[in-house]
């Protein structure tokens, strides 16, 4: 007896419109909706052979593709993709939002950078009590900021510190030279961190950057020294960096936490020094057309079967 064919079915989120899927595309697709609410149906799942999971969806969402017999290609819509590996099914590929948050990430790195050094964060804690504390503060100009990370974001880090009369200085897994620019290797940080005033790290939680940023590291970087982290939570040891910002030593100004969401009675929500978002470098109004154009992009060439974008090859992700 044959095998009926599957149709070419897709599992996506629906991204605030309806019509940014072109229509020669669209025609070609049976598309099911899926925000993380109610689950696909099993004969829905049975079918879906390119799946889109939830943008900040958590594990029940990446759970579903292990019902999902079709499953060729899982798209997410975040850069860093450690969290979503334990769940990949073997034979699917994986593709990651490469892109789509650089703007974004970019300028939260900048600003957190911009208010932990102007110490905005210390004038806005004055407001209610009506405190009025006017004192000289450290510039963003002048400072020599070492940014760990030479990918998508990272380059847009740059770019958008080119105007703030800075030295940067490029850091990535290996040397090179990129973008006009010279690109320092990892191994070449224990002699450029004494030189930094400002550390930025944006790299991919990999084997090599899990808890990178230790106490040797940090014991590397001058007194009065600011660390950025806006990559993931586990690159930077948290006792460490808490031992050096509780002392007074260095200050930090985190995206991201270990653990995350950081426990509210954690000690680095009270201590002096340290600037903390809640993981929102993304997660802007910026994101939504970027990640409508890249899966336009990318279903359009998964129906027509042309080379996919943003492949991740596991263990490999450049930083």
């Amino acid at each position: 007896m044959a095998v009926p064919q599957l149709p070419l079915a897709a599992l996506l989120p629906d991204l605030g419109a309806s019509d940014w899927l072109a229509a020669q595309v669209a025609e070609q697709l049976v598309v099911y909706r899926y925000d993380g609410g109610t689950r696909p149906s099993a004969h829905e799942l049975q079918q879906i052979r390119y799946y889109v999971p939830p943008y900040l969806g958590g594990t029940q969402d990446l759970e579903l593709m292990a019902n999902m017999p079709a499953l060729q290609v899982c798209q997410t819509l975040t850069a860093g993709t450690d969290n979503v590996l334990p769940y990949l099914p073997a034979g699917v590929t994986l593709c990651n939002a490469a892109g789509v948050h650089d703007a974004s990430t970019a300028e939260l790195v900048v600003g957190l950078m911009l208010a932990s050094l102007r110490g905005l964060d210390e004038f806005a804690r004055a407001m209610p009590g009506g405190y009025w504390r006017p004192e000289r503060r450290q510039s963003l100009a002048d400072r020599r900021v070492v940014v760990v990370g030479f990918g998508g974001v990272g380059q847009a880090v740059v770019t958008r510190l080119e105007p703030f009369e800075v030295d940067v200085v490029a850091v990535a897994r290996s040397a090179r030279t990129e973008a006009g620019r010279t690109v320092h290797a990892l191994t070449e940080l224990p002699e450029l961190l004494p030189t930094a005033d400002v550390v930025v790290l944006v790299v991919p939680l990999t084997d090599t950057t899990r808890g990178l940023v230790d106490t040797a590291f940090l014991a590397r970087m001058p007194d009065g020294a600011l660390l950025v982290n806006a990559a993931r939570g586990p690159v930077v040891d948290t006792a460490a960096l808490l031992a050096e910002v509780a002392g007074g030593r260095l200050r930090a100004a985190l995206d991201v936490t270990d653990p995350e969401p950081l426990p509210g009675d954690h000690p680095l929500w009270r201590t002096p020094g340290v600037l903390i978002s809640p993981h929102v470098g993304g997660n802007t109004s910026a994101f939504e057309p970027r990640a409508r154009r890249l899966l336009a992009d990318q279903l359009r060439r998964w129906v027509y079967g042309d080379p996919l974008r943003n492949v991740v090859k596991v263990g490999t992700e450049r930083g």
